[in-house]
């Protein structure tokens, strides 16, 4: 099994996919108006329009309702993008900081609220634990 995909659902996509881009650095592909994807080297963040759920059955998903999931992505400098993010304006829930298990982080919110955090593996033990099969 591979996870290939989180899929984020909001009342305003565009808005979500925007935000995704600035920070990330990569563009969306649009496959319709209520549907994008921006595509890592190692998955894809889908974002979608609350108007999609309707294809998978009432009451499957709330938009902006995350409090337990935090979007992860792997940078090459934290601190850079901390500066480079904070001089967009983006405000920050916790500022660069080097965590127990060896990565720096700092976290964001997303227009909807969901937990964003960049980091950057800064030990030995946390650069291994990154590495990943290529089967």
């Amino acid at each position: 099994m591979n996870l290939v995909s989180l899929r984020v659902i909001s009342h305003d996509v565009t808005r979500l996919v925007s935000f995704y881009e600035q920070v990330t650095g990569v563009s969306a592909t649009w496959w319709t108006p209520d549907f994008a994807e921006l595509a890592t080297p190692s998955g894809t963040l889908a974002l979608a329009s609350d108007r999609t759920l309707a294809l998978f059955g009432e009451d499957v998903a709330e938009p902006a309702a995350n409090r337990s999931v935090i979007i992860e992505f792997r940078v090459e400098d934290v601190d850079a993008e901390h500066e480079r993010l904070a001089a967009l304006g983006h405000a920050f829930v916790q500022r660069p900081t080097t965590m127990p298990w060896g990565n720096r982080s700092v976290l964001l919110r997303d227009p909807d609220g969901s937990l964003v955090n960049l980091f950057t593996p800064v030990t030995e033990e946390a650069l291994r634990r990154q590495e990943r099969p290529t089967a």
